[in-house]
């Protein structure tokens, strides 16, 4: 016993020693260049030897010797509790609006797509139909307004809660499955055209940054770069997160095509997008330290967050040399890691091994940092620089016995496991909420794929907001994405949805072409047939009339009035 105190009074020494957590110093990170600790640096920290005028192979073999003396300590040993990193966030964590005025889901929404951002997109998507016609496009084009275009974003929010195969089938009026909501809102065709003009960059400013393609002045987010300074000013302003953050990845796919990576900060206390960065290739390291230790130090900004916080990561992440250059700017860090990552432990001595009892555990301490590896099914290695290994935890798991019967059984469990397990729901939240309504379009083109992932974001950041300011009187998802589509295109949720009653009221006939000046084409130029001659199985007439609203062609005679029967019978 005495034995075991002055070990942990000795490992207690030699963390406080390695770092002050009280300094107001700037960040200052080791010189490496590789994403992970060097070999030399990592044997500094081991050993106490000056290795400066070893020769290179002398210092690969001396370094792997001092991480082969670290042995793995038992569940008998103690481990010393670290010094507490003390929590200064920059701002009060919570959403920054205030709690007495009153924020409709539309609103909040919009503090994410303000109209600023959507005149913007507007002005780039009228710019890009002009170009789309000046190269011989047929259809019609109007230009889009920010009122029309918040509609627009109504209707894809309601097709990815109301999904159907085709976006056509969202006009369809030949069919038991048809619905009616989309055609009140926007014709069919007017939705399609927007939908292939949708542009967030100058078409103008479009073409000088093609003609850098190959070289490394080339952008290639540049189509989507304002929109995402946007949204992703937006996330930091509206709200500050609390202590624990928790760093992943998302992959946003669409049915039958490639999909885009993200990197993500969440707050894992509820899974709102802090910040997210759009991967766009190895080849785009700026450090020159991995792709791993970049993503992570480029979303954890002091100067917005504060410091004090506890960053949660997978084992892509995790490396002893990012965990360092986090600690030296006051951010603590735990996350899985892989076992060949350089300055990892690699001693054999008194090590895990297939057959270990589940929920045996060992433990190595270098420094701040603490490498913990479990016994569950398979061995789970954390490491850590906020915790000890062990404080009594237990975790209850379900254990099939010899005869087949399944018990629940309790397993002691380190602390590092029990608080990653914990914390790492943040981003797998965040990936839940965005996943249940997720807008889902086909495209050809990739910038408009990532836009509509821009609106997911968007929308299940609003809605954190709203479940943060409303707390137990909350609406639940599925309510809150309802009132939002029907504000955001300008209706009520309970207006009837009938042919005849349309927010706008524009069921009225209108030429579907303009009439031909040629006498000898007055009877047939612009005429289409009749949908409500075909659907009831008539003789098939051609008409020049359609109805406005509902977008289908209609007989209007004194013999044949299909425009009254088509709206009489609630089709």
């Amino acid at each position: 016993m005495v034995r075991t105190r002055t070990s942990a009074a000795r490992v207690l020494r030699d963390m406080q020693d390695s770092c002050v957590l009280e300094s107001d110093e700037d960040c200052s990170f080791s010189s490496d260049e590789s994403g992970e600790d060097t070999e030399e640096d990592a044997a500094e920290d081991v050993c106490d030897e000056d290795l400066e005028n070893i020769a290179p192979a002398s210092k690969k073999a001396r370094y792997q010797h001092c991480q082969q003396s670290l042995s793995w300590k038992t569940e008998s040993d103690a481990d010393a509790v670290p010094p507490t990193l003390r929590f200064l966030p920059a701002r009060e964590p919570g959403v920054q609006l205030s709690m007495r005025d009153s924020h409709s889901p539309a609103s909040l929404f919009k503090l994410f797509f303000a109209e600023d951002a959507v005149n913007t997109i507007c002005q780039n998507t009228n710019k890009q139909a002009a170009r789309n016609k000046g190269k011989g496009a047929k259809y019609k084009w109007v230009d889009v307004g920010a009122a029309e275009f918040y509609r627009y974003i109504g209707l894809i929010f309601y097709m990815a809660m109301m999904k159907l195969d085709h976006i056509t089938d969202y006009w369809r009026r030949d069919s038991i499955f048809s619905v009616l909501f989309p055609s009140q809102v926007m014709s069919r065709d007017r939705y399609r055209t927007i939908s292939w003009n949708v542009h967030m960059s100058d078409p103008e400013e479009d073409r000088e940054d093609d003609a850098k393609k190959g070289s490394s002045d080339h952008d290639r987010l540049f189509r989507v770069k304002p929109l995402i300074y946007t949204i992703q000013n937006a996330c930091k302003s509206f709200y500050h997160p609390h202590r624990c953050l928790a760093v992943g990845e998302r992959v946003a796919r669409w049915k039958g095509a490639k999909g885009f990576k993200l990197f993500v900060l969440t707050d894992s206390s509820n899974g709102y997008t802090v910040d997210f960065s759009v991967y766009t290739g190895r080849d785009n390291v700026p450090t020159g330290q991995g792709l791993s230790y970049d993503t992570v130090m480029s979303l954890i900004n002091r100067r917005f967050l504060g410091s004090g916080y506890h960053v949660y990561m997978d084992n892509f992440y995790t490396s002893p040399k990012l965990f360092k250059d986090l600690l030296a700017c006051k951010f603590g860090a735990c996350g899985t890691y892989r076992e060949f990552r350089r300055g990892c432990p690699r001693s054999a001595v008194n090590d895990l091994t297939d057959k270990s009892p589940r929920g045996t555990y060992r433990w190595i301490r270098d420094g701040r940092l603490l490498f913990v590896k479990w016994m569950d099914t398979q061995p789970v290695s954390v490491c850590s620089t906020i915790h000890t290994a062990y404080t009594g935890d237990t975790l209850r798991k379900k254990v099939k016995s010899k005869r087949g019967a399944w018990t629940t059984q309790a397993f002691p469990c380190p602390s590092p496991v029990m608080e990653y397990n914990k914390v790492l729901g943040g981003v797998a939240l965040s990936d839940r909420l965005i996943q249940y309504y997720a807008t889902q379009h086909k495209t050809l083109e990739w910038y408009r794929k990532l836009f509509l992932h821009l609106l997911d974001i968007s929308a299940t950041n609003a809605y954190i907001l709203h479940k943060e300011l409303m707390q137990q009187d909350g609406l639940t998802y599925k309510a809150f994405m309802e009132e939002l589509i029907a504000e955001l295109c300008g209706v009520t949720q309970n207006t009837p949805m009938t042919p005849a009653n349309t927010a706008s009221g524009a069921h009225v006939p209108v030429l579907g072409a303009e009439l031909s000046t040629d006498i000898r084409m007055k009877a047939t130029a612009g005429r289409k047939t009749c949908v409500y001659c075909r659907m009831h199985g008539r003789k098939q007439a051609k008409t020049p009339w359609k109805c406005r609203a509902c977008d289908v062609y209609l007989c209007l005679q004194p013999d044949r009035n299909c425009f009254e029967a088509w709206h009489s019978d609630g089709n």
